[in-house]
Order: structure tokens, then C-alpha cells, then sequence
């Protein structure tokens, strides 16, 4: 049997789906019994003369929505609107999604699981977090027997790349950043990364995943690396930590606390030893203990990877799609604050926030020590 997909948006991930679809497509043909899984349409308002998909291009969504042979659709456009729109029409039309997008998953995933389950399709997003680390299925399906109380990521390339450099080379933030934009290593603009709003969706979606609530992101306190220095770094050397951007979630008495901010980690952490553009997410359960997942968090093929993996976990149930848990948006849930006793919690397993809310006060003994 063949299986037909569709793929909206044709960029870095988009592309790298219709490869690894192609290149792999023995590979996933045995995955799935004999079956395979075929590109049928790309919507992209780009021409690629040239593309060896150029004959799979449309620029007309509804193509897609109303095609009944589509049952798998990749959504790889980024941003929220017009994916949010695309997505919900074809969860409604009986079809099953996946996306890498995570500003959407943050922002509208408690919606698009409800579409998904009332028209008996599947939205997967495996790829929002962590790109090709498989964090959302583990948590989805080997940590189902444990109450998750606490999340700690690195779960953003761009700033541990920027913040590995900074200890490497000793330099100031806005040198280590002029230098990994020349090599590529960050966006045109870079705001969403540096300041934490990438990490920030991330945590999110973990949560949500973790519980089952779904707390809006723009709620989260979230502050990024622009005003770490070469001075934070020889400080934080002193006291025999690194300085790590960390997405965290914290199960507290009624809520859970939410934060993105810069840590001083202790070399003993394992997340201390994440450098460069690799992610790192340390997950804690009542029952396993510590879980440490690893990996290179974005980039083409990863990404695209754990896409094609969504596709494959859909077209294997093609027939009936089995149950999926749907979140609630809870933001009453969140806890912008955590008390003395939770906090010591937190001080211990990870580290001191590199900026508290009594920020000069502790960062003049960290210097004086």
C-alpha cells in the first residue's frame, strides 16, 4: 500500500523531510510492513526550478486540505499564522499532522490535540523540542509511570554554542556573537534565541507534556544571555561552575514554576558538560530517578529526522490511529515564584540563577568570593 503525504513549506526542515523521505525510503518501506510512504504535493509559494521535487510543488492549500488520498501532512512553514490555520483545516478534514514548529505546539497545541482527537487523526511534534533528541516520546511513552517533577534543559544550540565560546576564548558576549554569525551559527535576527523566547516555547510544550497542561508562554519569566560578560565567566570559573541558558520546569505545592534564565551550573551537573551546539535535557520522576537525554538540537537532518519518525509512527497505525492525550490550558496553574524550600530543591540539583531578583547584591559576593 502506499501511503500519500503532503508538505507545507519547502525551507531547511521542509527539505530536509522530502530527503530523508527519499534517501531512507527502503529503510521506512521495512518499518512499515511493505508499505510506503510517497511525497505528493510541497506547498510553497517559491518556484525551485531545478529541485528534484520541483514536479511535487503547489501554491494552493486547498490542494492539500481537500485531496482525500493526503492522510499524512508534514507542516514545516514556522510561525503561527498561516500554520495554525493550515493545521487545524486539516486536522479537521480526518488528517494527521506533524511539525517541527514550536512556536505553534506552544501557542495552540491544546487546540490542535482537541481538533486532532475529535476527528479520529494524530497531531505529532516530536521535532518542536530537542530537534532530532527523541524527548517527547520518551516522555510520552517510557516515563508514563512516573509523576515528572522537574525539567532542566539546554534546548537551544545558538546561546550553549555562544556561552561555550565565551568560556573557551574568555571574550565578551557581543564578540563571541559577531563571530558565530559570520560562521553561520545564528539567524540574520537572533532575538528569539538570545533572549530566551525559543527556550521559553520549549519548556512549554515539555510541561505540557510532563502534565498535561498547557501554560501560555508569554506568562513565563524568561531572560536571555546578552548581559553575560567575560567578567560573569572568570566568576563563575571561581566558584567552579559554567554559566548554562536553562528552560526549567519545577512541579511545585499547587502549580508549576516556569523559568528561563542563566544558571552558574556546577561542574558536577551533568548539563555542565553540554557545549557547543548540542542540547541536553535532564527530566526527574518519582519512580526512574534522573533521565539524561542528549543530542544535537536542531540542524536539517536532525530535525527532519524526527520528523520522518512522527510520519512513520502515523502511517504504521494508518488504519486506527491509537488514543492521543490532549492538554488544558491551565495558565492559573503557572508560579512565577517558588518558595525558600522548593528553591533549595533547585539550588541543589543545578546551581545558582546567574541573575536573582537581588541581582547586584549577589553578584557582588560571587565577585568578592
Amino acid at each position: 500500500m502506499t501511503i500519500k503525504a503532503a508538505i507545507m513549506g519547502y525551507g531547511v526542515v521542509g527539505g530536509g523531510v522530502a530527503e530523508v523521505l527519499e534517501k531512507n525510503k527502503n529503510i521506512i518501506r521495512e518499518h512499515l510492513g511493505g508499505n510506503e510512504i510517497q511525497v505528493k504535493y510541497i506547498l510553497d509559494l517559491r518556484e525551485f526550478p531545478g529541485d528534484p521535487f520541483e514536479d511535487k510543488i503547489i501554491h494552493d492549500f486547498n490542494q492539500i486540505v481537500n485531496d482525500p488520498e493526503i492522510q499524512i501532512v508534514a507542516e514545516t512553514m514556522g510561525k503561527t499564522h498561516p500554520a495554525f490555520e493550515f493545521t487545524d483545516a486539516c486536522l479537521r478534514a480526518g488528517k494527521s499532522v506533524i511539525t517541527s514548529n514550536k512556536e505553534l505546539v506552544a501557542t495552540y497545541g491544546d487546540r490542535l490535540l482537541s481538533a486532532a482527537a475529535e476527528n479520529g487523526g494524530r497531531y505529532l511534534f516530536e521535532a518542536s523540542v530537542g530537534g532530532g533528541i527523541p524527548v517527547i516520546a520518551s516522555i510520552e511513552n517510557s516515563l508514563t509511570a512516573n509523576d515528572i517533577f522537574e525539567i532542566d534543559g539546554i534546548v537551544n544550540g545558538t546561546t550553549n554554542y555562544i556561552l561555550s565560546k565565551m568560556f573557551e576564548e574568555g571574550k565578551d558576549f557581543q564578540d563571541v556573537l559577531a563571530d558565530a554569525r559570520s560562521k553561520g551559527y545564528v539567524e540574520a535576527n537572533p532575538a528569539d534565541d538570545i533572549d530566551g523566547i525559543d527556550a521559553c516555547r520549549k519548556i512549554c510544550i515539555l510541561c505540557a507534556m510532563a502534565t498535561g497542561y498547557l501554560i501560555p508562554p508569554d506568562m513565563i519569566k524568561t531572560r536571555g544571555i546578552s548581559e553575560i560578560t567575560a567578567a560573569h565567566v572568570m566568576q563563575a570559573e571561581k566558584c567552579g561552575c559554567t554559566i548554562k541558558l536553562i528552560a526549567r520546569m519545577q512541579k511545585t505545592c499547587g502549580g508549576y514554576y516556569l523559568a528561563v534564565e542563566p544558571y552558574m551550573v556546577r561542574k558536577t551537573n551533568p548539563l555542565a558538560g553540554i557545549t557547543d551546539v548540542y542540547n541536553g535535557i535532564l527530566i526527574k520522576g518519582n519512580a526512574v530517578g534522573d533521565v539524561m537525554l542528549y543530542g544535537r538540537g536542531a540542524g536539517k537532518l536532525p530535525t527532519a529526522s524526527a520528523v520522518v519518525s512522527d510520519v512513520i509512527d502515523i502511517a504504521r497505525h494508518i488504519d486506527r490511529q491509537p488514543p492521543q492525550r490532549i492538554w488544558k490550558a491551565k495558565p492559573e496553574l503557572y508560579r512565577a515564584s517558588i518558595t525558600d524550600e522548593e528553591y533549595a530543591v533547585v539550588s541543589d540539583s543545578l546551581g545558582e540563577p546567574l541573575f536573582p531578583s537581588k541581582i547586584l547584591m549577589q553578584i557582588n559576593i560571587l565577585e568578592a568570593a
